[in-house]
C-alpha cells in the first residue's frame, strides 16, 4: 500500500529524530566525535597538513600529544563498538521503546527494512558519520594518495606510469612514504574519479584529499538503502542486514571516515545485486554496475559469476541444468569485462594497472600468512639462518594465494552453484584473509554479503571480535607506525572486550529464532 509522498517524507524526517533521541545511537556519536578528534592530533596526520600550524599555535605537540590522541581514538572505537552492540535487533534500545510511533507510522516501521525501535541504517549512519564529513581521512592516508594520483593526471602523467614522487610537492608529500614512488593499481574509473575531485577543489591537495569521501560516501548510502531489501528479496531478515552488515562500525570508520574506494566498490555490488533479484535477465544490467565497480577496484569481478545464480540456481548437475546456468554466468561475466574494458578505454588509461598488482603487499600488514612468515622469520633469525629467513615471508605468502585459490575452486564446486551469496561472501573473505594484504577494509567486502547467507547468526561473535581487533590494531598502528607493538595492544584491548562485553551484550547472543525471515515477495512501500 502506497503512501503519499508527503508522509512518507514526514515518516524518513521522523526515523531521523528518532536517531538523535536514542541515547544508543547518541554513544555512537560520542565515539565518532572522540576519533574525529583523535585523528586532529600528531598522532595521525601527514607531515605537511594544514593542521600542523594550528597544532604548533596550540602547543600540541609531542608525545603526549600523540598519546593523548591513540587514546581518544581508542575510546572512540570502544564506545562505538558498544554503541553498535546496543542496537542489534532484539535487544530494542530502552530510551525508545518506552515511546510508541504515531498511527500512521507504526506499519510503516514494522516493514520497512531497518532495525528495532523505529531506527533505520540510513538515519543512524547519518548520525554517526556526521564528525567524520570533513575531517581529515581517519586511520589511513590512502586518500592522500588518492589526490596524489589526481594531480598527476591533472598534469597529463597515467598513475599506471608514474607514481606521486614524480611530481614533488604538497600532493606527494602528504602520501605515506612507502607508497610515494609506487604505480598503483586501481581500476580506472577510481582514478577518473580522483582526477575529477583535484580538479574540483582547485588543486587543492588538503580539500582534495578530504573530498574523496564524496564517492565513498555515495557507496555507503547506497549500501545503507538497498542491502537490507536485498535481504528481504532473497528471503533473509533485513533487520539483521541492517544491523550487522550497514551499521558495522568497520564500514562507518572506513568507509565514511577513510574514505576509500572500496566504498564505491561495494556501493555499485549493493546496487547490482538489487537489480539483479528483480527479474529473471535482470542480472545483464548488474552485470554492468559489477563491471564499473571492477573498474574501482578489480575484486569485484568474483560477483559476475553469481548474478545470474542468485534467482535462478543450479537445481542439479545433470546437462539440462549445467549448461543453462553456465551459459548465463559466462554472459554476466562477458558483460562486466565488456563494461571493465570500455572505461579502461574511454578514459585513455588502458590496462596499466596489471603491473602494479603486487603494490599492496610491498608492506607487511596482518595478513595470516605473512604473520606465519613472520614468526618462522625470528625463529630462524635466533638459530643464525639468516638467508633462509629473508625468503620466508615471500614464500608464506605464495603458499597464502595458492590456499585462496584452492578455497576459491571448492566454494565454486559446491556453493556457486545452489548457494551463489555464499559463495560471494566467503569468497570475498577468503580473498582478503589469504592476500599477501590485509586491512579492516578488505575484511567489509565479505563481511557485507555474510548478513544475505543462511548461516549469517554463526558469524555475530567471530565479526564482533574482529572489528575490535582491525579497529584497535588500525588506531594503534597508524599512530605508532609500529605493527608489532600495534598488534600486541590490539589483542590486549579484544581480551579486555571480551571481559566487559561478553555478559553485558553478547550474553544475549543470537540464536536462529530470532532472526525473523519475511516473504521474499512481500514489499510495502512506505
Amino acid at each position: 500500500m502506497k503512501q503519499p509522498v508527503g508522509r512518507r517524507r514526514r515518516i524518513r524526517w521522523l526515523a531521523y529524530v528518532r536517531a538523535w533521541r536514542s541515547w544508543s545511537v547518541l554513544e555512537g556519536l560520542v565515539g565518532t566525535i572522540l576519533i574525529t578528534a583523535g585523528s586532529l592530533t600528531p598522532a595521525y596526520l601527514p607531515l605537511n597538513s594544514p593542521w600542523w600550524s594550528r597544532l604548533n599555535e596550540a602547543g600540541l605537540r609531542g608525545s603526549t600529544w600523540r598519546i593523548v590522541g591513540t587514546l581518544l581514538v581508542l575510546v572512540g572505537v570502544g564506545l562505538l563498538v558498544d554503541s553498535w552492540l546496543r542496537l542489534r535487533p532484539g535487544r530494542e534500545p530502552r530510551d525508545l521503546t518506552a515511546e510508541p510511533l504515531p498511527k500512521h507510522a507504526r506499519r510503516c516501521f514494522k516493514h520497512l527494512p531497518g532495525i528495532r525501535a523505529g531506527l533505520h541504517p540510513w538515519a543512524v549512519l547519518g548520525v554517526w558519520g556526521l564528525p567524520f564529513l570533513l575531517a581529515p581521512p581517519i586511520f589511513s592516508h590512502d586518500a592522500y594518495s588518492y589526490a596524489a594520483q589526481g594531480w598527476l593526471l591533472e598534469n597529463g602523467i597515467s598513475p599506471y606510469e608514474g607514481y606521486p614522487g614524480l611530481l614533488p610537492g604538497a600532493f606527494a608529500d602528504q602520501v605515506a612514504q612507502e607508497w610515494r614512488y609506487t604505480k598503483t593499481p586501481y581500476g580506472p574509473l577510481a582514478l577518473v574519479v580522483q582526477h575529477g575531485i583535484v580538479h574540483l577543489t582547485g588543486d587543492n591537495p588538503y580539500w582534495s584529499s578530504v573530498f574523496m569521501r564524496v564517492p565513498a560516501l555515495l557507496g555507503v548510502i547506497a549500501i545503507g538503502l538497498l542491502l537490507s531489501r536485498v535481504a528481504r528479496r532473497v528471503g533473509r531478515d533485513p533487520h539483521f542486514a541492517a544491523w550487522f552488515s550497514t551499521l558495522n562500525p568497520i564500514l562507518v570508520v572506513d568507509f565514511i571516515g577513510g574514505a576509500h574506494n572500496d566504498a564505491l566498490m561495494m556501493g555499485l555490488v549493493v546496487i547490482g545485486l538489487w537489480i539483479a533479484c528483480m527479474t529473471s535477465w535482470s542480472w545483464a544490467i548488474g552485470a554492468v554496475l559489477v563491471g564499473g565497480a571492477a573498474a574501482v577496484k578489480q575484486p569485484a569481478f568474483m560477483v559476475a559469476v553469481a548474478l545470474p545464480l542468485i534467482r535462478h540456481p543450479m537445481a542439479s548437475w545433470h546437462p539440462r541444468h549445467l549448461f543453462p546456468a553456465l551459459g548465463r554466468t559466462v554472459g554476466s561475466l562477458t558483460i562486466s569485462v565488456a563494461v571493465f574494458s570500455g572505461i579502461s578505454w574511454a578514459s585513455g588509461l588502458g590496462f596499466g594497472w596489471y603491473h602494479a598488482v603486487n603494490v599492496p603487499g610491498m608492506v607487511l600488514t596482518v595478513s595470516p600468512f605473512t604473520l606465519v612468515g613472520m614468526g618462522v622469520r625470528m625463529v630462524l633469525g635466533a638459530f643464525g639462518a639468516h638467508q633462509a629467513a629473508a625468503a620466508v615471508i615471500p614464500i608464506s605468502q605464495a603458499i597464502g594465494m595458492l590456499v585462496g585459490v584452492f578455497l576459491l575452486v571448492v566454494m565454486a564446486v559446491r556453493l556457486l552453484p545452489r548457494k551463489p551469496l555464499s559463495f560471494l561472501a566467503l569468497g570475498f573473505l577468503a580473498v582478503a584473509l589469504c592476500a599477501p594484504a590485509l586491512h579492516s577494509w578488505y575484511v567489509l567486502w565479505g563481511a557485507l554479503l555474510l548478513s544475505l547467507i543462511d548461516e549469517a547468526v554463526r558469524f555475530v561473535r567471530p565479526a564482533v571480535w574482529t572489528t575490535v581487533i582491525m579497529l584497535s590494531f588500525d588506531a594503534v598502528n597508524l599512530s605508532w607506525r609500529n605493527s608489532a607493538a600495534a598488534l600486541g595492544v590490539a589483542l590486549v584491548l579484544v581480551l579486555a572486550a571480551r571481559l566487559v562485553w561478553h555478559e553485558h551484550s553478547l550474553g544475549q547472543g543470537w540464536t536462529h529464532k530470532d532472526v525473523h525471515v519475511p516473504h521474499p515477495t512481500r514489499s510495502i512501500d512506505c
